[in-house]
Order: C-alpha cells, then sequence, then structure tokens
C-alpha cells in the first residue's frame, strides 16, 4: 500500500512538472518579443540547418533565446519547411509567428501601395520614387510608358492609356524591378479581376467595358463605401438619361492633374476649363477613366440602385465620407446650404488653428 502511495505522488509530481513546462513552452512560444532590427533584413543562407538558423536570429536578437523554439521544431514543428532567404520581422513578433515567416523563403522585396481612386499621375509619381533608376527615369517617362495600351486591347480597345486598367492593391516587387514590369503587374491584377462576364453585362446595358471603366472611375473617386456605390451609379445613370451634365468637381481635379497645375484645392477656374474631361461643361461621360478602380466600383457600375436620385450632398452630421441622395432640386438646395454652412465652419476653425 505504501509502495502504491509513492507511486502516486510521484505520478502527480510528473504530471505538475509536465504541465508545468508545456505552459512554459507555450507561453515561450506565443510571447511577442521586442527587437531593434525591425528595419533591417537578416539574411538566412541557403544551406543553414534548422538550428543554425534558430540560433542565428537568437543572436540577432529577433528571439529572446534558443531553446524553446528549438525544442518546439524537435517535437512538435516541421524544421523542413524553413527557407533561405532575406527577410524583415517586425517587432514586437513571437517565435511563432518567426517560423512562419521563415516558411515564406522571402527574397528582399519592396512594397508598393497603390489607393483605391489614384490616377495614373499619382502611380507614376509612387514607381518613381520608390524604385529609383540608373540612370534616374521621370514620372514623365512613367508615364509615356502608360500609354502603350496594348496589355489591354482585349477589354479596351478605345483606351488611349492605362488609366484605370492599373488596379489599386498592394503590392512586393524585388528591388531590381523596373517601372515597364510594375506597370504590366498592375494592369494583370485588374485583367485577373475583370471578368469575362463582365463584357456581355456591359453589352447588355448598352456600354462598352471602357465605358463601365470610366463610370466605375467616377463611383470610385466620389464614394469610398461599397454600400453606397451603387446608389451613386444610380445618380450617374440618371442624369445621363436625362442629358443633364454629371458635375462631378472630381473630373477638374483630373484636369489639372493631366496639365500639371494640381495643388490640392479646385478653384473656379477648373470648373470652367474647356475639356471634355469637364462634366460641367459638357454632357455625357469623360472619354476615359479619371482614376484606378476596384471589383466594388465595377460592379456598382454594372448593377446601379434603381432610384431617381440625380443629386447627392455629402452627409456632414455622420462626417465619414457618406452622402444624402435627393431626387428634387429642391431637397438638394436644402442639403447644399447645410453643407456649405459646414464648409465655411471647418474652414474657420482651420484659420483659427493656423493664427493660434
Amino acid at each position: 500500500m505504501k509502495f502504491v502511495k509513492i507511486a502516486l505522488v510521484l505520478f502527480f509530481l510528473a504530471a505538475v512538472c509536465s504541465g508545468g513546462f508545456i505552459y512554459c513552452l507555450y507561453t515561450s512560444l506565443n510571447t511577442p518579443h521586442e527587437h531593434v532590427k525591425s528595419t533591417q533584413y537578416v539574411v538566412i543562407e541557403k544551406g543553414s540547418t534548422p538550428m543554425e538558423i534558430i540560433e542565428k536570429l537568437a543572436t540577432e536578437g529577433i528571439l529572446n533565446s534558443s531553446f524553446a523554439t528549438q525544442l518546439y521544431l524537435r517535437t512538435l514543428g516541421d524544421a523542413g519547411n524553413l527557407q533561405a532567404g532575406e527577410y524583415q520581422f517586425p517587432s514586437p513578433i513571437t517565435p511563432l509567428q518567426v517560423l512562419k515567416e521563415l516558411e515564406k523563403g522571402e527574397e528582399r522585396t519592396i512594397k508598393l501601395t497603390i489607393p483605391e481612386g489614384f490616377t495614373r499621375f499619382d502611380i507614376a509619381s509612387r514607381i518613381a520614387e520608390r524604385f529609383p533608376q540608373s540612370p534616374p527615369v521621370t514620372d514623365k517617362q512613367i508615364l509615356l510608358l502608360m500609354e502603350d495600351t496594348a496589355l489591354i486591347k482585349e477589354i479596351a480597345p478605345a483606351a488611349k492609356n492605362l488609366e484605370g486598367y492599373m488596379y489599386p492593391s498592394t503590392y512586393s516587387f524585388p528591388r531590381e524591378s523596373n517601372p515597364a514590369d510594375i506597370i504590366k503587374t498592375l494592369v494583370e491584377q485588374f485583367k485577373k479581376t475583370w471578368r469575362p462576364e463582365w463584357t456581355e453585362q456591359a453589352k447588355q446595358i448598352g456600354r462598352s467595358p471602357h465605358e463601365i471603366v470610366t463610370i466605375a472611375s467616377l463611383v470610385e473617386t466620389e464614394s469610398k463605401f461599397d454600400a453606397e456605390r451603387s446608389i451613386v451609379a444610380s445618380v450617374i445613370y440618371n442624369r445621363l438619361g436625362k442629358n443633364i451634365p454629371l458635375g462631378i468637381d472630381q473630373t477638374a481635379v483630373y484636369i489639372a492633374k493631366m496639365q500639371n497645375r494640381w495643388d490640392g484645392t479646385i478653384n473656379k477656374s477648373d470648373l470652367e476649363v474647356d475639356s471634355p474631361y469637364n462634366t460641367r461643361r459638357f454632357g455625357g461621360i469623360p472619354p476615359g477613366p479619371i482614376s484606378s478602380v476596384t471589383e466594388s466600383s465595377i460592379s456598382a457600375a454594372l448593377n446601379p440602385a434603381q432610384t431617381d436620385y440625380i443629386y447627392y450632398v455629402l452627409n456632414v452630421q455622420a462626417n465619414d465620407g457618406s452622402h444624402h441622395f435627393y431626387s428634387t432640386a429642391s431637397e438638394f438646395e436644402k442639403g447644399k446650404a447645410e453643407y456649405q454652412r459646414w464648409l465655411e465652419q471647418q474652414r474657420k476653425e482651420m484659420r483659427d488653428a493656423n493664427n493660434n
């Protein structure tokens, strides 16, 4: 009987120790560790063993210690998945997150983010900034590359440039990438997003794919809310149906960018400029897109909501970029007056802040 009690006590102690050890291991693997190498690249050479990799990361300070990570790899992990490459490890980071990064085998890359609604002028400037060439390549030279529409001739044979056909997203490119390759990747992503049935759907509503992308770009620049975009599209179609100029001020911004004079403010002269892109002076849609477009805006252009709205004004109560929509001029004028009062208050507060 005494032997049984001793055995039970030893079993209990072993279980407690085992449980404690597992808890400590779990905690070590899942506890974020801060380090000072988050902006630097750590090179994992080809041929490095898993244990050599872990030791190196511990020496570099990416890992707090190598013991828990090595033990995990030997027992539960798959050491064979770790790959050579050039890595940037964010800080803080857990050992398990480090192992996940090591499974990607990343070469050193440069991230390029193209926000929704970016124009080709914005994209050219960002490419020039993020991917300096030797000899240097200017924004103007990159824009010239964007006039080659061979990549989109099947979708938009009438397009004069690639505006609207460079898909907004975040990309990773090798350091040595050149502007032509980057532009091609952006266009290829658009082509992957464009669905073959959309071409037929555009035809059914009497529009070409190029016209749909153009309308989508107007929607893109007018609303950032997916749920609202089909309503904005309905306003555009309703105004087109009534032969009312669209009056979209973002087309004036686009003209200013085309003429290399955009200073961040829409001036009265911008609204009066003689250009087919000026939707205040000319009816119909512009001759081409005015920005990059997302799948959401393309869908809205193809599937506008069924409304009788012909006006919209920023919703100043929500102050989140959403809009109020109106069917009559009298309703619109009330909403517009409220917006103008709000706008003047915003300007006053800005002036006061600058004077203090």
